[in-house]
């Protein structure tokens, strides 16, 4: 490594090669590690006493499913439930009317007004959580800033002590969080707002409150329109299957027993594969239950809503 003196007598070393440190792991330090350096947290582990040697990151479980993030599940469990469901339903009444042509009809147009409308709606619902964090956050960061250092002590102490921190840490933990949100040196009111825009969103006393204390992430505007369109074209989906059958058979009580096979077979599939998604399924059982749960929540609004048609035209 070349180092070179400059004029003022500063010694300027040159950094290490780039390619060189590519392939270079980071040391990883023992538990007991003691001398003059301090291991960093990530850099410890138990892997030396292991006979195995393997870190702990990387043992597995036998379960090791990767799920998927539980807002998508829930908006696409939304979408597609309520389009198997709904149209399905609509379809089954209208079979006791008349042809395929007027199930068809009003099959798409419950569809798409059922789509945008599920769409707007879960806009509206993710927009409302939103404004309802952003609200809460004002108000928390507030009630921090004119409250004591022993008040704030009380409300760390109530959110951990129930899972086990002891007084004497709850009041380290308060301390640290307070000195993250509030720099000490701050003095003028131009100094604090800025402050608080720095920090809002990221460590402190008032996000710490809001997530482990009131259980409440702020929502981004990607989400919002992420929500919206999931939910949406889920309904779409889900909506277009049992409609499928009205497109190929005339006589609409036919294509009902078709739509029927076809509608019950997805939601089958629906189910089991929520079950595994969520990670409810341990096991055959789970997986059946989710799927039988899913065709009867199906089926139960078909039948509903074609025997209240039928005792309508009776």
């Amino acid at each position: 490594m070349a180092s070179e003196s400059n004029s003022d007598g500063t010694v300027a070393v040159s950094l290490p090669n780039r390619e060189g440190n590519m392939n270079t792991k980071p040391p990883v330090w023992p538990l007991d590690a003691s001398g003059t350096l301090t291991p960093p947290m990530v850099a410890r582990c138990d892997r030396h006493d292991r006979q195995d040697g393997i870190c702990c990151k990387d043992l597995k479980d036998d379960d090791n499913r990767t799920l998927i993030d539980p807002d998508i599940v829930r908006d696409v469990v939304i979408g597609l439930s309520d389009g198997l469901t709904v149209p399905f339903a609509l379809a089954a009444g209208l079979s006791s009317l008349g042809t395929s042509r007027l199930v068809v009809a009003g099959g798409i147009a419950e569809l798409i007004a059922g789509a945008i409308s599920m769409g707007i709606g879960g806009f509206l619902a993710s927009s409302a959580e939103r404004d309802h964090y952003r609200f809460l956050r004002r108000h928390t960061s507030a009630r921090v800033q004119r409250s004591c250092m022993g008040e704030m002590e009380r409300e760390v102490c109530a959110v951990l002590g129930p899972v086990g921190v002891d007084e004497k840490t709850c009041q380290a933990v308060a301390k640290c969080l307070r000195d993250a949100e509030f720099d000490p040196e701050v003095s003028s009111p131009s100094d604090e707002e800025a402050q608080f825009l720095r920090w809002k969103n990221q460590v402190g006393l008032t996000p710490f409150l809001l997530k482990f204390g009131e259980g409440m992430e702020e929502i981004s505007k990607r989400r919002v329109y992420i929500s919206a369109m999931t939910i949406g074209l889920g309904y779409l989906v889900g909506g277009i299957i049992p409609l499928i059958p009205y497109f190929f058979v005339p006589q609409a009580h036919v294509a009902l027993v078709y739509s029927c096979i076809v509608t019950g077979i997805v939601l089958l599939i629906f189910g089991a594969v929520k079950a595994r998604v969520t990670g409810a399924g341990q096991g055959a059982g789970g997986y059946i239950w989710g799927a039988v749960s899913t065709l009867l929540v199906g089926g139960t609004a078909a039948a509903a809503a074609f025997a209240l048609v039928g005792w309508l035209e009776d």
